[in-house]
């Protein structure tokens, strides 16, 4: 019997979370079963379950995969030296953000990674293992952003006083806040944030 190539398995197995995906962002990932998925990716259950033992694994290990794929982004963000000014740098990962898995797109062509992001905020709230990943994620996220607010106070571009957590987490919350805007109400151009954050920064005390 000829042996399957990992190739072949990768391939496949990307086949399946990207099906999936697509389902659970579609639908959510309550109103998703197994046979939707199955009809997704145009496969046998026996191929399926080769690799996933059930809906909760593949929600996971796509909630892994995406975490994983927004924390590369940061990091590559970090990576500037000095750090760009916050609002070019929010703007740069919401852009790379939009962008990632691009051929994971609805009906109408448009990405829907941020539907699948809003879904796995609210399956956190009834999944606690997905909530112990998301929690992991988040502060891998952070600790990246506070090195980057570090950045800025050994540029000079920010007071040393300044709290960098906090300062970091208002950062990842615009960002979070933005994904949710485009995914629920309308789509906003991530130059809005961009130029939202600038006005916020340009502000001065009134005597």
């Amino acid at each position: 019997m000829a042996r399957v190539s990992q190739e072949h398995l990768d391939a496949r197995r990307r086949q399946i979370m990207d099906g999936a995906a697509l389902c659970f962002a579609r639908n959510g990932f309550h109103a998703t079963s197994m046979q939707d998925v199955l009809k997704e990716v145009g496969l046998s259950a026996g191929a399926v379950y080769r690799y996933f033992s059930g809906k909760e694994e593949l929600i996971h290990a796509i909630v892994t995969e995406a975490l994983d794929d927004v924390g590369a982004v940061y990091e590559e963000a970090a990576r500037q030296v000095p750090p760009a000014l916050p609002h070019e740098l929010v703007h740069r990962v919401m852009r790379e953000v939009q962008g990632l898995r691009p051929g994971l797109r609805d009906e109408g062509g448009r990405p829907v990674f941020g539907r699948l992001m809003v879904q796995v905020w609210t399956e956190t709230l009834r999944d606690p293992a997905l909530a112990v990943a998301i929690q992991d994620g988040f502060d891998r996220i952070c600790a990246t952003w506070v090195a980057i607010v570090e950045g800025y106070q050994e540029a000079g571009v920010m007071p040393a006083e300044a709290d960098v957590e906090a300062v970091a987490r208002t950062m990842i919350a615009a960002v979070q806040g933005f994904i949710a805007q485009q995914t629920l109400f309308r789509d906003v151009p991530a130059e809005a944030l961009q130029a939202g954050l600038w006005g916020l920064m340009s502000m001065r005390e009134v005597s």
